[in-house]
């Protein structure tokens, strides 16, 4: 897939829905409230189990732009070079998310 993203970059429209679908995906297979997924102005999502937060600022906050998400998820980018770059700003406990991505292999 990430092939054909730099092949043809996705439209506004399908960057929303992209950075969407694959938040919700993070959500099912890392069902939890203790990590907030950010990707202004698009969307955001609580995951990974842990410490439940109830008001406020969750325990850990990971956001990032649409563009590093996506890369992220298709297995495009490494979590490590992301942060090496400033791409991604994670804090707080299980703010690490590279052992939950990709989020899309070739066999789904």
């Amino acid at each position: 897939m990430h092939d054909a993203l730099a092949a043809s970059p996705p439209t506004p429209d399908q960057t929303r829905l992209l950075v969407k679908h694959f938040l919700a995906v993070l959500a099912e297979r890392a069902p939890g409230a203790s990590v907030e997924v950010r990707v202004p102005p698009y969307a955001a999502v609580q995951a990974v189990a842990g410490v439940r937060h109830t008001r406020g600022t969750p325990p850990a906050v990971v956001e990032l732009d649409a563009d590093t998400w996506i890369a992220l998820s298709v297995g495009a980018l490494a979590w490590t070079d992301a942060e090496r770059d400033g791409r991604v700003r994670a804090s707080g406990e299980r703010a690490d998310l590279s052992p939950l991505l990709p989020l899309w292999d070739e066999a789904s």
